[in-house]
């Protein structure tokens, strides 16, 4: 069944298990903090959908944005002394947005139905061991090509396979394509594959011109006023 959930559009995509900073200072998503703070918004939790390339300054319809958002629940709230606040959330679920609403609130509000994972067929669930330690070792290279040691830390070990091709995503800088990608792929052993693919991609390019890559589309997105 379709839910309700407020909606904040972003020039990012969230993925589940992963921690998102925001500096709030646009009076709508100010509302929409105090509402999320004073239970106004039941269960902390907002939704995050990347804006679609091109330049977007006010999003009211469906077009704007991608099919697949994650909701984002807060975890930490620092209100500033002139009415901004400096917030810290986690990504937890995927959704379809599925309708918008501008008029009903201060903020946009989104129709959405949950996005759990596909179950995995039995004779694929034997592969998911080292399909897990292929995708981490890959991690492993591009964080090491990518930063300086004390800078990141692995997933841990009892990371559950649903979840770690999106922690493995989460510390690193991939485009925007890349990394919705990874949020809409349904099937925890190919989105395993699939990171595993990008990331090594990644450090291939990486090794070669020492430098992060980004596609030139990624400049055609403004950001946020958040």
């Amino acid at each position: 069944m379709a839910e309700t959930l407020p909606i904040f559009p972003l020039g990012t995509v969230l993925l589940p298990g992963a921690s998102l900073p925001l500096h709030i200072f646009e009076p709508r998503y100010r509302q929409l903090t105090v509402d999320l703070v004073t239970g106004a918004v039941t269960g902390r939790s907002f939704g995050v959908v990347a804006m679609r390339q091109g330049w977007v300054t006010d999003v009211d319809e469906l077009t704007q944005l991608h099919d697949v958002g994650c909701s984002a629940t807060l975890r930490q709230v620092n209100r500033l002394p002139d009415g901004r606040f400096d917030i810290v959330t986690r990504g937890e679920r995927r959704f379809r947005l599925l309708d918008l609403d501008s008029a009903s609130a201060p903020y946009l509000l989104g129709s959405v139905e949950w996005l759990p994972d596909a179950e995995v067929a039995g004779a694929s669930v034997a592969a998911a061991p080292q399909l897990s330690e292929s995708a981490r070792a890959a991690h492993r290279r591009y964080c090491n090509a990518a930063w300086h040691r004390e800078d990141w830390s692995e997933p841990e070990i009892g990371a559950d396979t649903g979840t770690l091709a999106h922690l493995l995503a989460a510390d690193c800088l991939l485009t925007i394509e890349d990394r919705q990608g990874l949020l809409e792929e349904r099937n925890p052993l190919r989105r395993l594959r699939m990171v595993r693919r990008v990331l090594n991609r990644e450090t291939g390019i990486l090794r070669e011109l020492r430098a992060i890559p980004a596609a030139l589309s990624e400049f055609s997105v403004r950001p946020s006023t958040n």
